[in-house]
């Protein structure tokens, strides 16, 4: 569409996904979430174990605090020094932390500077983190899920700044994060993860997509263009005179669909209207609501963050 329309007053389907994505569509704010569920707790620790501006840490401490996912507790009193525990919200955002190192592990180029082991404290053995539906308890592909609007599904006004997605000289000169390296670039990039969730909801074509995610089509092209260079999506062919293409999910983009899950059911839990989820799934085998649940590929159990215990093995 032209420049008028992307000056327009626009407005987006608010599904809990996008909701989710006001807090975590941040690369900052994903590496200090990260950070959180490794142990750390103090200022100066999240910024050497982030690599992120000392200003950037700051505000994003201030906004996870705010949003109740983190409290700010005093632990010193000369001079006053404070830390930063999760809460019951910011712990719910776990298992997407979880689906999101399943796919570093899968999919990343691994430079990170550290590795984890995850134990399974039930079963006792190590155990990589998987999504299951606890209904039929079979594995979720993406292909098998249908969806129909929810009672809380509204339209929102279009109220964030458009940011420019990070440079990988950027990337380059802060040095490898830690443990998400590759996924945080996406997950941190609130207008590619809108992209993604255009097509996931079956939508292929530009238009069709801009439509969804409501991106100015400059950057729209730009999203597109390095989600295809990623290797996230496929650009087809699909009209010869004038050319035109769709953009279909390949597999390194079809299993970044458990994040969207994880990131979809923190959001009905947290931020949900009281009609009730704007989304609602089906498990196309048998037609029942899909139940997402993050479990251990040893035992199958649902996995709680109470119940794992991990060792870091930092790199040289």
């Amino acid at each position: 569409m032209g420049t008028g329309s992307d000056k327009a007053v626009k407005e987006i389907r608010a599904c809990s996904i996008w909701r989710a994505l006001e807090l975590v569509g941040d690369l900052p704010t994903n590496l200090i979430l990260e950070a959180s569920f490794l142990g750390v707790r103090r200022f100066e620790e999240f910024c050497a174990r982030t690599n992120v501006l000392r200003t950037l840490v700051t505000s994003r401490l201030k906004k996870l605090t705010e949003e109740g996912c983190l409290d700010r507790v005093q632990y010193s009193t000369r001079p006053p020094r404070y830390e930063y525990r999760l809460t019951v919200k910011g712990r719910a955002l776990y298992h997407n932390s979880l689906m999101m190192l399943r796919w570093e592990r899968k999919w990343g180029r691994g430079q990170g500077k550290m590795t984890v082991t995850l134990t399974h404290n039930l079963c006792g053995h190590e155990f990589t983190p998987e999504m299951q539906c606890q209904s039929c308890h079979k594995d979720i592909d993406p292909r098998a899920v249908t969806w129909k609007e929810g009672p809380g599904l509204a339209m929102m006004p279009l109220e964030y700044g458009r940011r420019r997605r990070q440079s990988s000289s950027a990337v380059a000169r802060q040095g490898p994060t830690s443990l998400f390296d590759d996924i945080a670039q996406i997950i941190g990039d609130r207008s590619a993860m809108l992209v993604l969730r255009a097509c996931f909801t079956g939508k292929q074509r530009f238009e069709d997509i801009r439509e969804d995610a409501q991106i100015a089509t400059n950057i729209l092209s730009d999203r597109l263009k390095w989600l295809v260079e990623e290797e996230v999506l496929r650009r087809e062919l699909y009209q010869e005179s004038p050319a035109r293409y769709r953009y279909r999910l390949a597999e390194k983009g079809l299993d970044i669909y458990p994040i969207l899950l994880e990131l979809l059911r923190w959001g009905d839990g947290w931020y949900a209207l009281p009609e009730g989820p704007p989304l609602l799934l089906f498990h196309k085998p048998d037609g029942h609501p899909l139940n997402p649940a993050v479990v251990c590929s040893h035992c199958k159990a649902e996995i709680k963050i109470t119940e794992v215990s991990f060792t870091v093995t930092e790199r040289d």
